[in-house]
């Protein structure tokens, strides 16, 4: 792979995974604005915050997991 072939396989790889990837992003979006309210909101350790981000990860996988049970039951 040369330098100047890099910029064409982001291209198509956005092209065919781009309503994944922006799915992927509203959720990321989403969780840091709600944990960051409520963390706004709440007196709580700076540990209890980092670890409700990094539970964002357990929660797309549930999440999206999930959706495709369910499609795939319908």
């Amino acid at each position: 792979m040369t330098l100047a072939t890099i910029p064409d396989r982001v291209r198509s790889h956005v092209r065919e995974h781009r309503d994944g990837m922006m799915a992927d992003f509203v959720f990321a979006v989403v969780w840091v604005a709600v944990v960051s309210m409520l963390f706004d909101v709440l007196p709580a350790p700076r540990w209890a915050y980092h670890l409700s981000l990094a539970g964002g990860v357990v929660a797309y996988y549930g999440f999206f997991s999930s959706l495709e049970v369910a499609r795939e039951r319908t």
